[in-house]
This record gives C-alpha cells, structure tokens and sequence, in this order.
C-alpha cells in the first residue's frame, strides 16, 4: 500500500498515532492502581489506542473501498467496546462496583450491537458520533453529580474531559473532511487534538480518584 496521496489524510493518520500512543502512556499510568475500577479504565483506554493505531492505517494508506470497510471493521468494534467501558466506569463512581460488574456485560453488548450496525452500513461515521455522544452526555451528568455531591475525588477533571470530549465530536460533525481548519488539519484532525486533551483531564481526574 501507498502513503495516501491526501494531506489531510496524513494529517488525520498522524494526529491518530498520536492520540493512540497518548493512550498507552494513560495505560501505563493507570496500570499501577490495583482494583475493578482501574481494570476498566485500562481496558477502555486500550480499545481506544487500538482503534486509533488501526484508523490510522485506514486514513494513512492508499487502498480499495472494499479493503477500506473491511479495516474499518475492527476500529469500530473497538470504538464499540470503548464508549460502553467509559459507561462502565461511571457507573461504577457513580453506583458501586457490584452494579458496574451487573452493568459491563450489557455495556459490552450494546457496543457490539454498534458494531453490527456500522457492518450494516459501513462508512457512517455519524452512527459512531450519535453511540458516543449519547455515553458521554451520560458520563457528563454523572460526573457531574459526584463533584456536586463530593461523592468522588477528582469528579471535576472527569466532568471536564467528558465535556471537553463532547465538544470534540461537535467539531467532528460540524466540520468538513478534507477542508482546512488549520494547515492540512481537517475535522478529523482537529477533532483528536480536542479528544486528547480531553482524555489528559480525565487521566488527572482518575489519578486523583484512584
């Protein structure tokens, strides 16, 4: 396969390896908590890193539509499997270990049914932006009512990424691929930078809590 000839391509390929290899060095910091709580966060990072090291093949390399979707395959169970653990996670300040060990089964399920709705129909990105933003406006209120109630240490900084992150996937559906918002960073691009200061806040807000 050939580097692909787009620079917004590249560009977006680019800051996915970045926002991947941001991912692992949260596992690495998560890694030495012990506990169900930082277990789940490990794995919800991990997806996220292997979707964003495998989305950057997809948007870095020349290749046929067909081996396009067939890639997109595992990003999106991934991304699936993500936003149902980042769930998992708030639940489990928000309620308790034993009702977020109750909850992941169901979570991890309603992520693979995601999953099984972008092989329906491969190539909308917007079905990804609609699942997230739905587990996120849950994680903003819940962390939200835990800093009010000062339920959870570090409830602040998660409400913070959460937000932060929101605002991200606005950027990614307002914006327009392949369009300028600075240099050759499209929406795509601009939309991992936001992401990952997002996640840099919700890795301060874990620390804190963990």
């Amino acid at each position: 396969m050939r580097i692909h000839a787009s620079r917004f391509e590249q560009a977006t390929a680019l800051t996915d390896v970045l926002l991947g290899g941001l991912c692992v060095y949260i596992i690495f910091q998560l890694a030495g908590f012990a506990g169900y709580k930082a277990d789940i966060w490990v794995w919800a990072f991990g997806c996220l890193a292997f979707s964003s090291f495998a989305a950057a093949i997809t948007h870095g390399f020349e290749m046929t539509r067909k081996t396009n979707e067939l890639l997109w395959m595992p990003v999106n169970l991934s991304l699936g499997l993500t936003m149902g653990l980042f769930v998992v996670g708030a639940l489990f300040d928000l309620s308790g270990e034993a009702f977020a060990r109750s909850a992941l089964p169901f979570m991890l399920a309603i992520g693979f049914l995601f999953f099984l709705v972008t092989v329906w129909r491969p190539g909308s990105f917007l079905t990804f932006i609609i699942y997230e933003a739905a587990a996120m406006l849950f994680a903003l209120g819940a962390y939200s009512y835990l800093f009010f109630t000062g339920s959870v240490s570090g409830a602040v900084w998660m409400a913070a990424g959460v937000f932060v992150t929101i605002i991200a996937a606005v950027v990614q559906v307002l914006g327009k691929a392949g369009r300028s918002i600075f240099w050759y960073f499209d929406n795509n691009s601009i939309f991992h930078f936001i992401q990952m200061l997002g996640i840099v806040l919700m890795l301060v807000g874990l620390k804190s809590s963990l």
